[in-house]
């Protein structure tokens, strides 16, 4: 076997926990892939006869680039309409395939990747490698450069942030499951009352539709206001609507099964729906199952 074969038998060895890693640390399948491809043309690149561990090289190759991207999407986001949601995983059959398995494990949700995107790019790198992925504080100082100390005092605002934001969600997806099915059948037939029974008084809605300024607005809270805003679009797209896995928790696909224009992920703590989030963005729509 020559070096570059080795090199590529490597690199597929690791992609699952690399993978899991970038889309920890950006929020998107699309960006996380080409993350992975930056770090497989530096891998192709690089002497490694030195490297001892290679799993950690990459990681910490991987963790670099999704940091600058990170940093460079931050710069973007300043004119960006509505909500920034990240690009959500999709199942329509209840099963994730073993690839999204990898990505998905220890409970990466939408409500979880939604905080650390509030979260500076050093803390949310600290963060998901120290907590996450048991990485020490002394590797991830020189991504940042920052001494192990500081480091170490960015993954706890970090934690804090990520502890302190919402409930700690049900993780029961049949339960999870029967709410959504309750909050769409009250959608469906326009039950004001039956809405409000599902939807947590301090419910939030967020809606991220890409580019579409139109229909960008900032996020709705409290469980009459978003009631009302949902009844106000159910009659149109209730209908559309039907069972997904969005990230391994109960959620929605609507339209057309050959052309989806929307994922609705959902988020369920205490037996009621504390976060809704509803992606339009049409560049994050593209790893949907039947979809275009």
């Amino acid at each position: 076997m020559n070096e570059q074969s080795w090199q590529l038998e490597q690199f597929e060895r690791y992609r699952p926990h690399l993978q899991a890693v970038a889309y920890r640390m950006l929020g998107s399948v699309t960006e996380a892939d080409d993350a992975l491809q930056e770090a497989w043309i530096r891998l192709s690149r690089a002497d490694t006869d030195d490297v001892d561990n290679l799993g950690g090289w990459l990681t910490t190759v991987v963790a670099r680039v999704s940091l600058d991207m990170l940093r460079s999407r931050r710069s973007r986001q300043e004119d960006y309409v509505g909500s920034w949601l990240p690009e959500p995983i999709v199942s329509l059959d209840d099963e994730t395939n073993p690839e999204q398995e990898a990505i998905l494990a220890d409970s990466v949700g939408l409500a979880l990747l939604v905080v650390l995107e509030t979260l500076t790019p050093a803390e949310r790198l600290a963060f998901v490698l120290h907590d996450m992925f048991a990485v020490p504080f002394e590797e991830i100082a020189p991504i940042v450069g920052r001494t192990p100390a500081a480091v170490r005092q960015l993954a706890s605002r970090g934690r804090r942030r990520v502890q302190g934001a919402e409930p700690s969600p049900d993780t029961d997806v049949r339960h999870q499951r029967e709410i959504v099915d309750a909050f769409l059948a009250a959608a469906r037939g326009g039950d004001f009352d039956a809405l409000l029974s599902v939807l947590d008084p301090d419910v939030v809605f967020r809606a991220d539709p890409g580019k579409i300024q139109r229909l960008a607005r900032p996020p709705i809270t409290g469980a009459t206001a978003v009631a009302t805003e949902l009844l106000s679009r159910a009659p149109r797209f209730a209908p559309l609507a039907r069972p997904a896995l969005v990230n391994g928790t109960a959620g929605l696909v609507v339209g057309p099964v050959e052309k989806p224009f929307a994922v609705v992920g959902f988020t369920v703590a205490r037996g009621r729906i504390v976060a809704i989030d509803l992606i339009t963005n049409p560049d994050k729509l593209g790893g949907i199952p039947g979809g275009a």
